[in-house]
């Protein structure tokens, strides 16, 4: 003959509301470092983008200069956050970037337009131009008797 056994009380199913918060809480903190370094990377991809289409731009203009036997200029509005290339549509830069540029003071126009021009030898005024987004800083370099265009992150 078979006993059987009941449980007087209560059984505990499930889990308890301490348990429930504590969960939901580190589950909170580990959405925020998440979040917190996909901002980070999303504004590095952003500010890496524009200064590679940037150094494009400016290799673009150093080739036709050297292809057409003549100068070629590109052209920045640190105002308007443009640049322009020789023959090119004007490019945007995203509004929440600064650009700072730093040329030779014959191809300065005004104080918010200036340029880097390049010769038919790949040579150049030289000169910089630094984009900046958040603690993010790009550097783009002309040397001036090269026409070597470099992109450095950080200085």
């Amino acid at each position: 003959m078979k006993t059987t056994y009941s449980q007087i009380g209560f059984s505990q199913r499930g889990f308890s509301l301490l348990e429930i918060l504590l969960v939901m809480t580190f589950i909170a903190v580990i959405a925020g470092f998440v979040t917190s370094s996909m901002t980070k990377s999303l504004k590095q991809t952003k500010i890496r983008s524009v200064s590679k289409d940037l150094v494009s731009a400016m290799r673009y203009t150093r080739g036709q200069a050297i292809v057409k036997h003549e100068q070629k200029v590109i052209t920045f509005n640190v105002r308007e956050k443009t640049y322009q290339a020789p023959r090119k549509k004007i490019v945007h830069i995203p509004e929440d970037m600064e650009i700072n540029v730093y040329t030779a003071d014959l191809d300065v126009q005004d104080e918010s337009t200036g340029s880097i021009r390049f010769f038919s030898d790949g040579s150049s005024t030289g000169g910089w131009v630094k984009l900046t987004y958040g603690e993010k800083m790009w550097k783009i370099s002309v040397n001036w008797l090269t026409g070597e265009i470099t992109m450095l992150e950080g200085t």
